[in-house]
């Protein structure tokens, strides 16, 4: 190691460039992904409690689901965060929007704007 840092710091230097940029755009698309699928399963579970009038068994039918798919899927799907993957769907309805902003922002910065009064504030526009 010492002898390749000796003859060629700038190899390493470079190499270690362009790990962490890929490292890095790495990071980014699946936190952009997992962003995406959150919106897209509160839009579902959104569609079927209300589309299919079902707004009163709306609780018990997100504490089945998350039960399923905490089995299969992990915490991340706890009632408390299909929820918020609701709210998300719900608050922030062009689909179209959130793909865009889920390329700078991740989930928690999503969380962090629910508590946004103002539709405008929420999308950035003053």
């Amino acid at each position: 190691m010492k002898e390749l840092q000796k003859h060629n710091p700038d190899l390493l230097i470079e190499l270690n460039k362009i790990i962490q940029q890929g490292k890095n755009k790495v990071a980014v698309a699946v936190n952009s992904t997992l962003t995406l699928v959150f919106w897209q399963v509160g839009q579902k579970i959104n569609d079927f409690v209300l589309d299919n009038k079902r707004a009163e068994y709306g609780k018990e039918i997100v504490k089945s689901l998350s039960i399923e798919l905490v089995n299969k899927y992990g915490k991340s799907f706890t009632s408390k965060n299909l929820h918020r993957m609701m709210q998300f769907a719900e608050q922030f309805s062009d689909f179209e929007i959130v793909v865009t902003l889920s390329r700078k922002l991740s989930w928690p910065h999503f969380v962090e704007l629910f508590s946004f009064k103002s539709k405008r504030a929420k999308l950035f526009k003053g």
